[in-house]
């Protein structure tokens, strides 16, 4: 009897290899192929680790990008704001103008009254009110009540500074801006001061002057603003019209009204303090804003 092992090692016949085809049959041929095996590749989570001189570069580049982009903006504001600053100053000369050429007006109309009351106040000082010619002492007396103010042009200023635009001129320009506006209100609050003596003034006037021929003087006074011609008002002196009263006490309370009004002379000083101050800030933005054509 042949040995176990030897019947192991004999290959199968045909006939077996056959049947043992058959009997597997329960297995597809897909089946009896080895499986191909399927690889999943991870991605490899482990990065390689940045040194520092990599991480100042993408620092410096973005540092560097915003502060591009702020200076451009920064850049445009400015342009934008220079443009618009020019506009404004390119008016702002236009006001001063017209308040310069109000301002000479006003000085001169207040120069002239302050001179013709010094020579009332002569007249009165040697002679009794009768004994002086009464053309001279309507004439002269006139002015005592002189009366004018100054309205400035601040359109451009008050728009500027309601929509906060003052900061568009160059901060030198902006301060002097600021004085002159200053120095106006100071100029009309001086006015508004005087307007109680003023008040009072003509009250004590019209004791002694009749209105008629106060009224003639006047009118007198305005066409020779215009041409003047000295023998029109010689012609009004000599002609003796009447007073009303030649009471030396009234003429007396009348001069003081007069000189308290006069005295420091608020609105000649300022006047001429705005004068001066006009023309240094129109030279000041003509020649930031290249508007020297103006």
């Amino acid at each position: 009897m042949p040995e176990e092992e030897d019947i192991l090692k004999q290959p199968p016949t045909e006939e077996e290899s056959a049947d043992g085809i058959v009997q597997d049959s329960s297995v597809s041929p897909s089946e009896a192929k080895t499986p191909d095996m399927e690889v999943h590749h991870h991605p490899d989570l482990h990065h390689k680790r940045k040194n520092f001189r990599e991480y100042f570069l993408e620092f410096l580049m973005i540092f560097l990008a915003v502060t591009m982009g702020f200076f451009a903006e920064t850049i445009r504001e400015g342009i934008s704001e220079h443009s618009r600053a020019k506009v404004f100053a390119s008016s702002m000369i236009r006001d001063l103008q017209a308040d310069t050429a109000q301002l000479q007006s006003y000085r001169s109309y207040f120069s002239y009254a302050a001179n013709k009351l010094d020579t009332f106040m002569q007249l009165l000082e040697v002679a009794e009110p009768k004994d002086i010619p009464s053309g001279k002492l309507y004439w002269y007396g006139l002015f005592g009540g002189a009366h004018g103010s100054f309205v400035p042009n601040d359109a451009t200023f008050q728009e500027m500074k309601s929509s906060g635009s003052l900061h568009f001129f160059e901060k030198k320009i902006e301060t002097e801006v600021a004085k002159y506006d200053r120095l106006c209100r100071f100029l009309q609050s001086t006015e508004q001061a005087n307007e109680g003596l003023y008040t009072e003034l003509r009250k004590c006037r019209a004791l002694f002057f009749e209105f008629r021929y106060l009224e003639d003087a006047n009118n007198i006074y305005h066409i020779t603003r215009i041409s003047f011609n000295q023998a029109t008002i010689d012609s009004f002196m000599r002609s003796n019209p009447p007073l009303l009263n030649y009471d030396k006490v009234l003429f007396n309370q009348y001069v003081e009204l007069a000189r308290s009004r006069f005295l420091r002379q608020y609105n000649i000083a300022y006047s001429d303090s705005l004068i001066h101050k006009a023309s240094y800030l129109m030279n000041d933005l003509k020649k930031e804003y290249n508007l020297n054509n103006e």
